[in-house]
């Protein structure tokens, strides 16, 4: 009885495993998603890892994301191993591995499933009415309102050795919490080795290790300031914490004591580099103003390991590794052929805990602390491993025993900080002009109130509290995932935001947020920025509760601005705070972020309306869609010093209407791109344009298209 029992369950589960199979179909490897909701934006790729590599730069893992050349990413080199494994061609493997890696597609690798999904619809930005997110409409697959994280990711991977991977990628739009990444890891024995349906393995899956190794850039500009390989994180050092976690892990992590360093973590952030004749702490801009341009602390934290497929209580002593590694220095497991099994051996050596190439390629230690002797110390991380591709946080987990559809999750958060940018100018600025004036002795105030007269000293005291500034991070992701991702809400932004330039004034206008029915909700914040999109923003108009206008308002007049800047805007919803009073972050109110509105194209005053009719011009005239004289874009004609408030209509030679334009923006401009009111596209041919203003005064332009 007991074994037609299990015949019949053992049926049910793979009935059960091609069914969950037939979900998915087969994507390219090479697809992304992209998040871009917070301080903190990257990519993920569909092959279950990332290698930041574009053919131009080292491009994700973004922060602070106001800002150019943030990117901090390199790569991650995911592996996952196991014992006595025998293949779907019957080949017995005593040690058997799989590279997460973009060339592995097809081979040890088939993506099934990568999709975005929204708690709800990205508001619609325009800028004098161009959609600055219509480029972004392919990112977002579904809305679900029931989710509580802002983007999610899903990312569902078949590997060779019948695991599959799921992984789901939380990120968060609240203040507190939108500079780090929930990463959840769910590993299946579905027994599905390849893209299709089939399920072409049946056995359990023994010894099956896991593990990571994670290169950092430091922030794109250092390969500019430290250069000298940068780029790809040469001179980066690394770091763990939580060496005495398991006496620790019961243990809250409270508001008023909010830096812990008992979490499992590792991070890193770029060292010197021999070749620099200076302290290169912090990347400062020493051709310039000085301004730090590498306070980045970037890592990991371990949020939960489950001890077995049958016990989902967290593995306390889990990671089975964790510290760092030599860049470079990894078995080559090759396309999984016979040759190849002496390199699955030392894969799952490593991953089991001991570093590929010896212990002076990697350790659990504190590699920064145990091989310097002062913060100002020259030493360069790479000369200690001699590997130029610099070194990686390494984490590996196991080994764990699965039975056909048994399946363990590991959860980490990724996450990214560090001085801000008013930090990196003040005290850059202040290390430059001493490092240019060598009688400047200070002295320099620390962030410990004491003062120095030594100006590296003073430089690298700061940048290194950007070890405690991630460990906040840390702490903060670990308090939201042991809630259920408990965190306050901020309101959400505005359905939508407008930007109008105008003759004498800027035109905003937005549509009321969906949580204006909440019992804490506050009301709207605009900010500007002149000159750039990457540089400070003033408040310039608040309306709601503890404002000068407390009624709710839809549009704001800016008419402080001067004629030849640009301008660039964003609006925030915010609540009164009277939710936000749990230990998972500071109290007070909260807004929506301000990457979903923020303006990437400027707004500036247009020509002053023109005073006759006679200085009416048409530019280009004749349009020759051959020609480089473009209005800012081909299509594009021009109706240049009319009156601010008027009616431009369009006629054939014959006499036929195509096109009727409303101006009312009180400028002296007016664009068309040369589309009839049926949306067609202008012909080529001879047109009149009738200028009819409010008061009544009205001409007639000529004008030639020529296609």
């Amino acid at each position: 009885m007991k074994n037609t029992t299990r015949t019949i369950q053992f049926i049910a589960m793979l009935t059960l495993l091609t069914s969950i199979s037939t979900l998915y179909a087969k994507i390219d490897a090479s697809e992304r998603r992209y998040v871009r909701i917070g301080s903190l934006q990257s990519h993920f790729s569909a092959y279950g890892s990332e290698r930041a590599w574009n053919n131009i730069y080292y491009e994700g893992l973004i922060w602070p994301a106001d800002y150019p050349y943030q990117d901090n990413a390199v790569i991650k080199r995911a592996w996952i191993g196991m014992r006595n494994f025998t293949d779907k061609n019957g080949a017995f493997w005593p040690y058997y591995g799989v590279n997460f890696n973009q060339n592995a597609e097809g081979i040890g690798l088939y993506p099934m499933e990568l999709k975005q999904s929204a708690k709800f619809k990205p508001p619609d930005v325009y800028v004098d009415g161009t959609d600055l997110k219509a480029i972004f409409a392919g990112e977002i697959d579904t809305i679900d309102a029931n989710q509580i994280a802002d983007r999610i990711i899903t990312n569902v991977v078949n590997t060779s050795t019948g695991l599959t991977m799921t992984r789901k990628i939380y990120a968060f739009s609240q203040q507190y919490h939108d500079n780090y990444f929930i990463k959840e890891f769910t590993f299946t024995n579905t027994g599905n080795a390849d893209w299709d349906a089939e399920i072409e393995l049946h056995d359990s899956l023994r010894g099956v290790r896991i593990g990571w190794g994670t290169r950092y850039s430091m922030g794109r500009e250092a390969n500019w300031t430290i250069a000298d390989g940068q780029s790809w994180g040469k001179h980066t050092w690394v770091t763990r914490r939580g060496e005495d976690y398991s006496s620790h892990y019961q243990n809250a992590i409270k508001p008023e004591d909010p830096i812990v360093d008992w979490l499992r973590a590792g991070f890193s952030w770029a060292g010197q580099g021999e070749n620099n004749a200076f302290d290169n702490i912090g990347g400062p801009d020493i051709t310039s103003n000085g301004r730090l341009t590498s306070p980045h602390h970037t890592g990991s934290v371990v949020l939960h390991v489950d001890q077995s497929a049958a016990v989902k209580s967290d593995w306390i002593s889990q990671p089975t590794f964790l510290g760092w590694h030599a860049g470079d220095t990894y078995p080559g497991i090759g396309d999984q052929r016979a040759e190849d099994a002496p390199k699955m051996a030392d894969l799952y050596d490593m991953l089991s805990g001991n570093p590929y190439g010896g212990p002076s390629k990697g350790g659990t230690n504190r590699f920064y602390e145990d091989n310097t002797s002062s913060i100002t110390d020259p030493v360069d991380p790479w000369k200690i491993h001699n590997d130029g591709a610099g070194t990686n946080v390494m984490m590996t987990y196991g080994p764990f025993d699965l039975a056909p559809g048994e399946s363990i999750t590991i959860v980490e958060a990724e996450g990214i900080n560090g001085l801000s940018r008013e930090m990196c100018e003040l005290i850059g600025a202040r290390w430059k002009r001493a490092y240019d004036t060598p009688s400047d002795n200070g002295p320099f105030d620390l962030p410990d109130n004491s003062q120095t007269s030594d100006l590296n000293f003073y430089k690298n005291s700061w940048v290194y509290t950007g070890a405690d500034s991630i460990m906040l991070t840390f702490g903060r992701a670990k308090r939201n995932y042991d809630s259920d991702f408990g965190i306050p809400q901020p309101p959400l932004p505005p359905e939508s935001f407008n930007v109008a330039s105008g003759g004498d004034r800027i035109y905003l206008d937005w549509v009321a947020s969906p949580s204006e029915s909440d019992p804490d909700f506050g009301g709207y914040r605009l900010y500007r920025a002149i000159g750039k999109p990457d540089t400070t923003y003033e408040e310039i108009f608040a309306c709601g509760d503890g404002t000068d206008y407390p009624a709710l308002q839809y549009q704001y007049d800016d008419t402080t601005p001067v004629r030849g800047q640009d301008y660039f805007y964003y609006i925030v919803a915010f609540n009164d705070g009277s939710e936000n009073n749990t230990d998972l972050n500071p109290t007070g109110p909260l807004h929506s972020s301000r990457f979903y509105t923020k303006t990437s194209e400027a707004a500036n005053l247009k020509r002053k309306a023109g005073e006759t009719m006679d200085q009416i011009r048409i530019v280009p005239n004749p349009f020759n869609i051959r020609s480089t004289a473009f209005v800012g874009q081909p299509d594009k004609l021009a109706f240049y010093d009319i009156p601010g408030q008027c009616t431009i209509r369009i006629f054939t030679e014959r006499g036929d209407l195509v096109k009727t334009i409303e101006h009312t923006d009180g400028s002296g401009d007016e664009t068309w791109l040369l589309n009839t009111d049926k949306r067609q596209v202008l012909v080529s041919g001879i047109y009149i344009a009738h200028f009819e203003a409010a008061d009544g005064r009205s001409t007639y332009k000529k004008f030639i298209v020529v296609r």
